[in-house]
């Protein structure tokens, strides 16, 4: 799942306060709303999407969602963007389900390639009676993963968009590094990425963030290779994995141009 989740301890604040300060931190954590999805499609000819989440807490919970195009500092306030989240706010009880329904208004989006939207999903405890008596702080969560809003007639299908990515190699200020095209009208989000050269691999370092592991549409990516030291030889090929529609990774292999 890619998505990042963002702790941070409050008391008695109201849910529109958190998830203002809750943009300025970024922790690694456990939320206990289960967004059952990796990814989020919307056709742009479909009326709505819906997103279906399910609670593993053992006491209700308070939760706002809400989407942005990419600023993780972005409220639900700030955000601006042309989708229609119902409902915003909610109470989930322990185990229960909950359907989140987003909904497009309209608004001019290109429509030859892919736009890129993040859901948002803030987890907040309720408070018990002992922790008001007590004054004990509580840890609210966010969590977010891709949109990717998808309009019709593009030219083929998104399977085909990993195989017409170009790979080329290019030095780096630590040794080399392997940049992509994407000219397909798709994002393309990586898994593992390794170039092959005399049956030794040299994988790419590891990334920190979503934007990190994708390739937008026209546009181009690094990723650096520390173990390799020296330009590959002429029959080197990358071999990388990317993740479809449905969180499935799948593996390709491809040339590298210089």
């Amino acid at each position: 799942m890619n998505a990042a989740m963002h702790p941070l301890s409050f008391a008695n604040l109201p849910a529109k306060f958190v998830a203002l300060t809750l943009a300025l931190f970024s922790i690694g954590a456990h939320a206990s709303v289960v967004i059952n999805n990796t990814r989020i499609i919307y056709p742009q000819n479909d009326k709505e999407v819906t997103v279906r989440l399910e609670s593993k807490n053992q006491a209700p919970v308070l939760v706002q969602a809400w989407l942005d195009s990419g600023d993780e500092h972005s409220t639900p306030e700030s955000a601006g963007i042309p989708f229609v989240t119902t409902p915003p706010i909610f109470r989930m009880e322990p185990g229960k389900q909950q359907v989140v329904r987003l909904a497009y208004t309209g608004a001019d989006l290109p429509s030859t390639q892919e736009s890129l939207f993040w859901f948002n999903l803030l987890e907040i405890p309720a408070q018990s009676q002992d922790t008001q008596q007590s004054n004990q702080l509580q840890l609210a969560f966010r969590s977010r993963i891709k949109l990717f809003f998808r309009p019709p007639n593009l030219p083929y299908d998104v399977e085909a968009a990993p195989g017409k990515l170009q790979w080329r190699r290019v030095p780096a200020e630590l040794g080399q590094a392997l940049e992509v095209y994407n000219p397909s009208p798709y994002h393309v989000t990586f898994d593992q990425i390794e170039l092959l050269d005399a049956k030794q691999r040299h994988a790419r370092e590891a990334s920190v963030s979503g934007a990190e592991n994708m390739v937008v549409p026209g546009g181009r990516n690094r990723f650096a290779l520390p173990s390799l030291k020296a330009p590959p030889s002429g029959t080197a090929t990358v071999e990388f994995q990317t993740l479809d529609d449905f969180g499935v990774v799948t593996s390709h292999s491809a040339k590298i141009s210089s």
